[in-house]
């Protein structure tokens, strides 16, 4: 299988690699731009699939696409959690959320494979995708969100609301009181339900509130701790690869 990985922060490029070759996969090359994939794909034989992130450091990766014929499967490795996952979907390509997860990974190149005997064809509808990425449609946003206590439902406005988390397999909210509800859905779902200037996805674990941040401390790693007003039953991390798109976040 001929792999190639496109993606223009080199750590975050290095770190796929490896994560490949501990798969027994090798990526052939990689790629850091717009220019120089352009210039690669013209010069060279296309791969089987292409690991792909969407924003490059001289303009979204689907100006590629636009330049070049490319007929390669494509898994995207974005950190656009709040638009581009539904066009993602709704497209059947597969995704890897940053960061990324071994197993997450290893399930997506298990995808692929699995439907190479029957050859199917890989639809990319990159029009649909980058007019979310580009100029993302109005969208309707949870409010509140409903929660079982004992035999009662409980509902709960979404300002009232410091974080979501994942624990245990189960989906929770936290409220600024200092309570834990847990939701019947998972972090995956609310991506799509959440105001993303509201929320922000830190980590696999975590989605926070800008309003209940009340510290940010630099942490191991180049990563970030944050404060938030109630919640301390765990540490609250920025992940390494989420710090860049957290700090634009806060802007």
């Amino acid at each position: 299988m001929k792999v190639i990985i496109i993606e223009d922060e080199k750590p975050s490029a290095r770190r796929l690699q490896r994560m490949l070759v501990s798969l027994a996969i090798e990526p052939e090359t990689m790629l850091h731009s717009v220019e120089e994939s352009i210039a690669w794909f013209q010069t060279n034989q296309h791969p089987d699939l292409i690991f792909l992130d969407i924003q490059l450091s001289d303009g979204l990766s689907f100006e590629i696409f636009e330049a070049v014929d490319i007929k390669s499967a494509v898994i995207f490795t974005t950190a656009y959690d709040e638009y581009a996952l539904q066009a993602f979907k709704l497209n059947s390509i597969d995704y890897l959320l940053k960061p990324i997860d071994d197993d997450e990974l290893a399930n997506a190149i298990k995808k692929y494979q699995e439907r190479l005997p029957q050859k199917q064809a890989v639809t990319l509808d990159f029009n649909d995708i980058k007019k979310l990425l580009v100029n993302p449609i109005d969208r309707d946003y949870k409010k509140r969100f409903s929660v079982k206590v004992g035999q009662h439902l409980k509902l709960i406005n979404i300002d009232d609301i410091e974080c979501f988390y994942s624990e245990n397999k189960g989906t929770y909210l936290h409220t600024t009181d200092g309570r834990n509800y847990l939701l019947d859905t998972t972090l995956e779902l609310l991506e799509n339900e959440l105001e993303p200037q509201t929320f922000f996805r830190i980590n696999r674990k975590f989605y926070v509130n800008i309003n209940a941040i009340k510290d940010m401390v630099s942490y191991t790693n180049s990563r970030l701790q944050i404060k938030l007003n109630s919640y301390n039953d765990d540490e609250v991390i920025v992940a390494r690869e989420r710090v860049k798109d957290f700090k634009a976040w806060l802007e």
